[in-house]
Protein backbone atom coordinates (compact mmCIF):
# COMPACT_ATOMS: atom_id res chain seq x y z
CA UNK A 1 0.00 0.00 0.00
CA UNK A 2 1.37 3.38 -1.00
CA UNK A 3 1.87 5.80 1.88
CA UNK A 4 -0.47 8.47 0.51
CA UNK A 5 -3.25 5.89 0.13
CA UNK A 6 -2.56 4.84 3.73
CA UNK A 7 -3.07 8.47 4.78
CA UNK A 8 -6.35 8.61 2.83
CA UNK A 9 -7.48 5.33 4.42
CA UNK A 10 -6.58 6.61 7.90
CA UNK A 11 -8.40 9.86 7.13
CA UNK A 12 -11.51 7.90 6.13
CA UNK A 13 -11.36 5.73 9.25
CA UNK A 14 -10.94 8.79 11.46
CA UNK A 15 -13.88 10.45 9.72
CA UNK A 16 -16.06 7.40 10.40
CA UNK A 17 -15.08 7.33 14.09
CA UNK A 18 -15.54 11.10 14.35
CA UNK A 19 -19.02 10.85 12.82
CA UNK A 20 -19.90 8.19 15.40
CA UNK A 21 -18.66 10.57 18.10
CA UNK A 22 -20.84 13.32 16.65
CA UNK A 23 -23.86 11.01 16.79
CA UNK A 24 -23.08 10.25 20.45
CA UNK A 25 -22.73 14.00 21.07
CA UNK A 26 -26.17 14.61 19.56
CA UNK A 27 -27.65 12.01 21.90
CA UNK A 28 -25.86 13.67 24.82
CA UNK A 29 -27.29 17.04 23.78
CA UNK A 30 -30.81 15.59 23.78
CA UNK A 31 -30.13 14.02 27.18
CA UNK A 32 -28.76 17.28 28.57
CA UNK A 33 -31.73 19.32 27.34
CA UNK A 34 -34.17 16.73 28.71
CA UNK A 35 -32.44 16.71 32.08
CA UNK A 36 -32.47 20.50 32.37
CA UNK A 37 -36.17 20.68 31.45
CA UNK A 38 -36.88 17.78 33.82
CA UNK A 39 -35.08 19.59 36.62
CA UNK A 40 -37.05 22.78 36.09
CA UNK A 41 -40.36 20.92 35.93
CA UNK A 42 -39.44 18.75 38.91
CA UNK A 43 -38.44 21.70 41.04
CA UNK A 44 -41.26 24.08 40.09
CA UNK A 45 -44.17 21.68 39.62
CA UNK A 46 -43.43 18.76 41.93
CA UNK A 47 -41.11 20.48 44.46
CA UNK A 48 -38.57 17.77 43.70
CA UNK A 49 -34.82 18.33 43.74
CA UNK A 50 -32.71 16.16 41.43
CA UNK A 51 -28.99 16.69 42.10
CA UNK A 52 -28.15 13.66 39.97
CA UNK A 53 -29.76 15.32 36.93
CA UNK A 54 -27.52 18.37 37.31
CA UNK A 55 -24.42 16.19 37.44
CA UNK A 56 -25.50 14.09 34.46
CA UNK A 57 -26.38 17.22 32.46
CA UNK A 58 -22.94 18.67 33.25
CA UNK A 59 -21.29 15.42 32.16
CA UNK A 60 -23.33 15.46 28.93
CA UNK A 61 -22.37 19.05 28.13
CA UNK A 62 -18.67 18.50 28.68
CA UNK A 63 -18.68 15.16 26.86
CA UNK A 64 -20.43 16.48 23.76
CA UNK A 65 -17.80 19.19 23.33
CA UNK A 66 -14.89 16.76 23.45
CA UNK A 67 -16.67 14.29 21.18
CA UNK A 68 -17.26 16.94 18.49
CA UNK A 69 -13.74 18.40 18.47
CA UNK A 70 -12.19 15.58 16.38
CA UNK A 71 -14.66 15.93 13.50
CA UNK A 72 -14.30 19.70 13.44
CA UNK A 73 -10.50 19.41 13.44
CA UNK A 74 -10.55 16.72 10.77
CA UNK A 75 -12.65 18.90 8.48
CA UNK A 76 -10.78 22.10 9.33
CA UNK A 77 -13.95 23.65 10.77
CA UNK A 78 -12.75 24.39 14.28
CA UNK A 79 -12.00 27.90 15.49
CA UNK A 80 -8.51 28.93 14.41
CA UNK A 81 -6.49 32.06 13.95
CA UNK A 82 -4.91 31.54 10.55
CA UNK A 83 -4.43 35.13 9.42
CA UNK A 84 -0.63 34.89 9.26
CA UNK A 85 -0.38 31.49 7.51
CA UNK A 86 -2.96 32.52 4.91
CA UNK A 87 -0.93 35.65 4.06
CA UNK A 88 2.19 33.59 3.39
CA UNK A 89 3.15 32.31 -0.06
CA UNK A 90 1.83 28.79 -0.75
CA UNK A 91 5.12 27.03 -0.04
CA UNK A 92 5.71 28.84 3.26
CA UNK A 93 2.05 28.38 4.18
CA UNK A 94 2.52 24.63 3.99
CA UNK A 95 5.44 24.83 6.44
CA UNK A 96 3.41 27.06 8.75
CA UNK A 97 0.60 24.50 8.74
CA UNK A 98 3.15 21.76 9.46
CA UNK A 99 4.32 23.76 12.46
CA UNK A 100 0.72 24.27 13.61
CA UNK A 101 -0.12 20.57 13.30
CA UNK A 102 3.08 19.72 15.18
CA UNK A 103 2.03 22.12 17.96
CA UNK A 104 -1.40 20.44 18.11
CA UNK A 105 0.30 17.05 18.27
CA UNK A 106 2.57 18.16 21.14
CA UNK A 107 -0.39 19.71 22.97
CA UNK A 108 -2.33 16.45 22.67
CA UNK A 109 0.63 14.42 23.92
CA UNK A 110 1.07 16.71 26.92
CA UNK A 111 -2.65 16.63 27.69
CA UNK A 112 -2.77 12.84 27.42
CA UNK A 113 0.24 12.60 29.72
CA UNK A 114 -1.60 14.86 32.16
CA UNK A 115 -4.68 12.64 31.88
CA UNK A 116 -2.57 9.60 32.69
CA UNK A 117 -1.11 11.30 35.75
CA UNK A 118 -4.48 12.61 36.91
CA UNK A 119 -6.58 9.51 36.26
CA UNK A 120 -4.04 7.17 37.83
CA UNK A 121 -4.98 8.85 41.14
CA UNK A 122 -8.50 10.22 40.60
CA UNK A 123 -9.82 7.42 38.40
CA UNK A 124 -10.72 5.24 41.35
CA UNK A 125 -13.09 7.84 42.85
CA UNK A 126 -16.69 8.50 41.82
CA UNK A 127 -18.79 11.58 41.16
CA UNK A 128 -20.76 12.72 44.23
CA UNK A 129 -24.40 12.61 43.09
CA UNK A 130 -24.70 9.59 40.79
CA UNK A 131 -21.48 7.77 41.51
CA UNK A 132 -20.07 7.70 37.98
CA UNK A 133 -16.45 6.53 38.23
CA UNK A 134 -14.10 9.40 37.37
CA UNK A 135 -12.43 7.37 34.61
CA UNK A 136 -15.83 7.14 32.90
CA UNK A 137 -16.60 10.81 33.57
CA UNK A 138 -13.35 11.82 31.81
CA UNK A 139 -13.50 9.13 29.08
CA UNK A 140 -15.10 11.39 26.42
CA UNK A 141 -12.39 14.02 26.91
CA UNK A 142 -9.73 11.33 26.76
CA UNK A 143 -11.26 9.86 23.59
CA UNK A 144 -11.48 13.32 22.04
CA UNK A 145 -7.81 14.01 22.68
CA UNK A 146 -6.73 10.59 21.40
CA UNK A 147 -8.69 11.19 18.20
CA UNK A 148 -7.35 14.74 17.91
CA UNK A 149 -3.81 13.35 18.26
CA UNK A 150 -4.43 10.80 15.50
CA UNK A 151 -5.99 13.47 13.30
CA UNK A 152 -2.96 15.72 13.79
CA UNK A 153 -0.69 12.82 12.80
CA UNK A 154 -2.73 12.11 9.65
CA UNK A 155 -2.95 15.79 8.69
CA UNK A 156 0.77 16.23 9.28
CA UNK A 157 1.50 13.18 7.13
CA UNK A 158 -0.79 14.62 4.46
CA UNK A 159 1.11 17.90 4.56
CA UNK A 160 4.44 16.10 4.20
CA UNK A 161 3.19 14.02 1.26
CA UNK A 162 1.14 16.57 -0.64
CA UNK A 163 1.93 19.94 -2.06
CA UNK A 164 -1.48 21.12 -0.77
CA UNK A 165 -2.84 20.94 2.78
CA UNK A 166 -4.50 17.73 3.95
CA UNK A 167 -8.26 17.21 3.58
CA UNK A 168 -10.24 19.88 5.36
CA UNK A 169 -8.66 22.73 3.37
CA UNK A 170 -6.01 24.00 5.74
CA UNK A 171 -4.29 22.52 8.74
CA UNK A 172 -5.33 25.22 11.14
CA UNK A 173 -8.52 26.66 9.70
Amino acid sequence: MHISSAVRTAYGALEAVSLACRFAAILLLVLMASLVVGQVVGRNVFDLGMPWADELARFSGIALVFLCVPLLALRGQHVAVDLVPMMLPRRLRRYAFMLIETAILVFCLLTLYGFQSFLSRAGKFSSPAIGIPNWLFYAPALAGFVLLLLIAVVRLAGLFLESEPAPGDSAAS
